[in-house]
């Protein structure tokens, strides 16, 4: 318990630091208070879903909803797990207070739970330093121009350079407002839809936990909108609704 305590110490120090409230501030206390929850998957959601204030101020898409919820109210119960991943997590968060702007804190903010998405099993994003941003690194000089080879069927995925490449820039929408050929849904409400140009989009697996959508329309009468969100991940949006699905394309 004492090494935790000591971990944590950076964090201590800089929100009784006496400056002027930040963005910043209140997503690094969001953090902290996400410590009463046993879960460590759940923890995590709640650790994202404390730097929305963050992402407001920067007028970026907001957290998931569910992500949200348990920042603004953490249920506590049982023995946390995992503190010294925790620990790790928060103390490298807090260390991000040394930038000044805001675009790289919060880069840095969501690159200091790798640890904790390592302890769980989840996909870990490869950077040099969890301090900054990573580098961007120029492209080779081409030395004779050639045109580029025909593509056949529909076009490919979108490549995106960096860690948290396009959050940063308000990304635009990869599609947009383009009708549901057809969806299917399980039991629980999770959901696979192919658009009318024939991609096929599924729910993730960590959304349903939150998402369950529960549309009564036919597929054909609504129609979808997709954006690039943090994490390599995409959010999608059904036109007249107010909910956000975290989803990737399958095909």
């Amino acid at each position: 318990m004492r090494r935790i305590w000591w971990l944590l110490a950076p964090a201590f120090l800089i929100l009784a630091a006496p400056a002027q409230a930040r963005p910043r501030d209140d997503a690094l206390s969001g953090a902290m208070r996400c410590g009463v929850i046993a879960d460590s998957r759940q923890w995590l959601d709640c650790f994202y879903g404390a730097a929305q204030p963050v992402r407001a101020g920067l007028g970026l898409g907001s957290a998931l909803p569910g992500q949200i919820a348990l920042a603004a109210s953490p249920p506590s119960g049982g023995a946390p797990r995992d503190e010294a991943v925790r620990a790790e997590v928060v103390s490298a968060a807090a260390n991000c207070m040394r930038l000044t702007e805001e675009r790289p804190w919060l880069d840095c903010f969501y690159a200091a739970a790798t640890p904790m998405r390592a302890q769980l099993g989840l996909p870990t994003p490869q950077v040099a330093s969890r301090m900054a941003p990573p580098v961007p690194v120029p492209l080779p000089q081409r030395t004779e121009m050639q045109p580029a080879p025909a593509r056949a069927g529909p076009p490919p995925m979108p490549r995106r350079t960096g860690l948290f490449a396009g959050i940063f820039s308000n990304p635009k929408p990869i599609v947009t407002n383009m009708p549901m050929q057809s969806l299917e849904q399980e039991d629980n409400g999770s959901f696979t839809i192919t658009l009318a140009d024939g991609q096929v989009w599924k729910q993730d697996v960590e959304d349903e936990i939150y998402h369950r959508a529960r549309w009564r329309k036919p597929a054909t009468e609504m129609e979808v909108t997709i954006t690039p969100d943090a994490m390599h991940t995409f959010i999608m949006t059904v036109a007249g609704e107010g909910y956000m699905y975290k989803v990737h394309r399958i095909r």
